[in-house]
């Protein structure tokens, strides 16, 4: 039976390219240059230490091995015979003797670096010939790769500083860019052969043991180590700022992770204030003997922006601090100001405190008899001075005075910051509202705290509110700024990673805070986060990939992968799962 088509198909499949492995592995261009290695669209640049320093510690290449971006780090050890470098050594030693005796036959002055190595050399032979030590070549390489010719150049300069912080002398493969970039993989192939002598307590310090545990003798434990299954016990107090921020998406677990250590630092006499959109922290307040001020247009609670510290230094202007605040607060009530307008509005700001007899002399700030100002008293000021701009300004601040809104900007202040545990919740706002209250709670709980020294946590939750107002992101920076000095640890979290990165001023928090947490997180928040944390392709796969309360804790120089852990006790005070919630009774269901 004939079937031409079956031949015809043997034919063709006969015919058919056979690829390998290596056709399919391998990448589709590259280029060697003499200063870099170009593969497909990503770059590389590799450098061999050529000189160290004399005397080295124990995990004394911990800032190589912590570098905040990707390198490619190999290292090679070769051991030797002792009897060939006791040879050497032996030859060495002449030398340097020979070279001492002819400076001192012709009166010259002795080169200390001779001395040195005389002095080393002696040393080492009588190590080596007792047994103590033994002798190796040793060789050690770094690639830096990189997205484009830029970021190399970039990172390159800082890994030369880095080392050359460390008096280690390295230089890139000029010429032998290919050889490199092969060396530095895990292929344990040295095509480079560049070799120093080491011996064995010398290289014993070279292993990358630098640590990835964050646990220390003080402090409230955050999590689970996943790298070895360690506690993270950290003192957010012992950095040189005690902000921390948190990013993730919604549901991953930032709100708990930050409960919790609301509620671990609460045991050690930390006091807690909290600004909550969401009602996310009733239960844990409650539970703790906290206070949870609902703030609302129909609220009983009220705080009055104009207020002043009413203890202090004497010596500090309280008034022009408080006026700057009050200028930016006014901006988002208003809404935008002209020049002219902000001029009158100064004029106003300070005639409204004249009145109560509050000048720029700091004694009449503190305590005023007349107590300070409210919102209707500068509206009443801005209607008396009867400009046309004075009066447009009155017009619009009226609804917060005498109209639908009058119950929350324009009363005295009838709360305090007594209670170790105090929760601002303004879910019962409008969000048009929201920022505006946050920012003027937040101005409140300063005041406040610059009043008395005491170890405090503030935590700023959904604070992407405030990120969108350039004037409200200007005040959340300076607090950033300015906590340490009041022993405050500021706690800013946020799921809008977008917002809250897309500005200077939310990098400006991030740069001011020492601990940094990243939760799991959306696709699409993914690039910019990467480009602001460093992040390597392994950490970002796996910001994509954890599960709930996983993710990377940051502290320093130092970070690892953690894995928030809570008792069971714990988790019923903090939890906010809905059906765990509905099941015990605690919401409709």
């Amino acid at each position: 039976m004939n079937l031409p088509f079956l031949n015809k198909a043997k034919s063709q499949v006969a015919q058919t390219p056979q690829f390998s492995l290596d056709d399919v592995l391998a990448p589709a261009e590259i280029e060697a240059d003499f200063k870099y290695l170009r593969i497909d669209q990503r770059f590389f640049r590799t450098y061999f230490v050529s000189s160290y320093p004399r005397y080295v510690e124990p995990n004394w290449l911990e800032p190589l091995i912590s570098f905040d971006h990707s390198l490619f780090i190999s290292m090679f050890i070769y051991p030797t015979q002792s009897r060939g470098v006791l040879d050497e050594l032996k030859r060495k030693i002449a030398e340097m003797e020979a070279t001492i005796q002819t400076d001192i036959q012709r009166s010259k002055a002795i080169d200390p670096a001779v001395e040195v190595a005389l002095e080393d050399a002696r040393l080492l032979q009588d190590q080596l010939v007792r047994g103590t030590e033994r002798f190796f070549d040793f060789s050690l390489y770094v690639t830096v790769p990189a997205v484009d010719l830029s970021d190399l150049n970039n990172t390159s300069k800082l890994v030369e500083s880095t080392l050359a912080s460390l008096s280690i002398n390295a230089l890139s493969t000029t010429l032998q860019m290919e050889d490199g970039f092969v060396t530095s993989l895990p292929l344990g192939l040295d095509r480079l052969n560049l070799r120093h002598n080491m011996d064995t307590t010398s290289l014993a310090t070279t292993f990358p043991f630098a640590s990835s545990e964050l646990t220390a003798n003080e402090g409230i434990m955050y999590g689970i180590n996943e790298h070895n299954d360690s506690l993270i016990l950290f003192d957010r107090f012992s950095l040189e700022n005690s902000n921390s921020v948190v990013f993730a998406k919604s549901g991953a677990g930032k709100s708990y992770l930050v409960k919790l250590e609301a509620l671990r630092s609460l045991m050690f006499g930390t006091e807690i204030l909290v600004i909550d959109p969401e009602q996310e922290y009733l239960s844990l307040c409650r539970a703790v003997g906290g206070e949870y001020i609902n703030f609302s247009a129909s609220s009983p609670v009220k705080i009055n922006p104009f207020d002043l510290s009413k203890e202090g230094d004497q010596s500090e202007n309280e008034l022009s601090r408080k006026i700057l605040f009050l200028t930016s607060f006014l901006k988002l009530v208003l809404g935008n100001l002209t020049s002219l307008e902000m001029a009158i509005l100064d004029r106003a700001l300070n005639r409204t405190y004249q009145l109560k007899g509050i000048t720029n002399d700091p004694k009449t700030q503190i305590n005023p008899p007349a107590g300070p100002p409210v919102m209707e008293d500068l509206y009443k000021v801005l209607v008396g001075m009867r400009e046309r701009g004075a009066l447009e300004l009155a017009a619009r601040l009226e609804r917060f005075v005498k109209g639908s809104l009058s119950g929350i900007f324009s009363a005295q202040s009838n709360i305090g910051l007594s209670n170790s545990f105090t929760v601002f919740s303004v879910r019962d706002l409008p969000d048009t509202l929201r920022p505006l209250a946050i920012q003027m709670i937040l101005e409140f709980i300063w005041t406040k705290i610059r009043s008395k020294l005491k170890r405090r946590i503030l935590i700023v939750d959904e604070a992407w509110y405030l990120m969108r107002n350039s004037d409200s992101a200007d005040f959340l920076v300076d607090l950033a700024k300015r906590a340490r000095k009041y022993w405050l640890g500021l706690t800013t979290i946020t799921q809008d990673v977008e917002d809250f990165l897309s500005t200077d001023r939310g990098k400006e928090i991030i740069s001011n805070s020492s601990i940094q947490v990243l939760l799991k997180q959306a696709p699409a928040s993914m690039e910019l986060l990467s480009r602001t944390f460093n992040l390597s392709e392994g950490e970002q796969r796996l910001l994509l990939s954890e599960g709930i309360g996983q993710g990377l804790f940051f502290a320093g120089n130092t970070h690892v992968a953690m894995r928030v852990v809570a008792s069971s006790g714990e988790h019923q005070l903090i939890t906010s799962n809905p059906a765990e919630l509905a099941a015990r009774g605690q919401i409709g269901g």
